[in-house]
């Protein structure tokens, strides 16, 4: 019995590959699951009550403009418990996670969660 010692280790590199290749597809698929989750537990509550958020006055002197996205839990009783942020400039941060803190929702039969986004302009 003969091994050829040149093509042992290029067919072991190639099965490598072929596991990596593998791995990465299945790691991909079971993230896009769940994030499709994810989306489809967001509950799209009306917003009952909003509180302008206040323009930070360095973004004021500075120009700047954007929009805040944040994920919010909210209480059976429409109020929000926790604001969590997905996005936006440090900037303007602040002020919407504390103005969002004190919107109230539509009555519901259980806690869900909002994605909301709060836009900043001049």
């Amino acid at each position: 019995m003969k091994i050829d010692l040149v093509r042992a280790p290029l067919e072991s590199l190639v099965r490598v590959r072929f596991l990596f290749v593998v791995m990465a597809l299945v790691v991909a698929l079971s993230t896009q699951t769940a994030i499709a989750q994810a989306q489809s537990r967001l509950g799209q509550r009306r917003i009952i009550s909003k509180i302008v958020p206040a323009y930070p006055e360095i973004a004021k002197r500075y120009r700047i403009k954007g929009m805040v996205k944040l994920e919010v839990i909210v209480r059976k009783d429409g109020s929000v418990r926790s604001a969590k942020v997905l996005g936006g400039s440090p900037v303007l941060i602040g002020s919407a996670t504390d103005a969002v803190s004190s919107w109230k929702f539509e009555l519901a039969p259980a806690e869900s969660t909002e994605v909301v986004q709060v836009a900043f302009d001049d």
